[in-house]
């Protein structure tokens, strides 16, 4: 039986999830427009505190017009790469709900397009592009799934 617990924001789980979404850098995106969702692989940075996660895409995409109807997203981060098909049971979940904002300002903008060009040099061509768009996402819980059936949910 699936047992979910609300952890405050001083504990070690909490610095856990922040580990975790800051140790990876490909999650799931899940966007939604009209009833029907969507799902993308994406190459992602955060901020220092995990309050920001931050990723590129085109403008001219069906994830951009999904996220300009409804800013509401899910991203999942997963360590299934590390435990593999016989250890499916030790994987770890994390899912982070959030929503779409634009950077504050061009400089914003800016230092975000830099940290993802450091992180994920291969999308120097697509970072370059004047139609690629930079979607910031506020973090506003996280949802950790350890094994099958430890959940703990932090609200942010």
């Amino acid at each position: 039986m699936k047992r979910t617990q609300r952890i405050q924001e001083g504990s070690m789980t909490l610095e856990n999830m922040k580990k975790m979404l800051q140790d990876h850098d490909l999650c799931v995106l899940a966007t939604e427009s009209g009833g029907k969702p969507l799902c993308s692989l994406m190459g992602y940075v955060c901020d220092e505190d995990c309050r920001h996660m931050y990723m590129t895409t085109a403008k001219n995409s069906t994830k951009w017009r999904n996220l300009m109807e409804n800013p509401s997203v899910s991203c999942l981060v997963d360590t299934r790469e590390r435990h593999g098909r016989n250890r499916r049971n030790e994987v770890q979940a994390l899912t982070v709900a959030g929503v779409c904002e634009p950077p504050e300002s061009e400089a914003e903008e800016a230092h975000i397009r830099s940290r993802l060009l450091e992180a994920h040099p291969q999308l120097k061509v697509f970072l370059e592009d004047s139609d690629c768009g930079i979607i910031a996402v506020r973090i506003l819980s996280f949802l950790l799934l350890d094994g099958l059936t430890d959940a703990r949910y932090v609200r942010v």
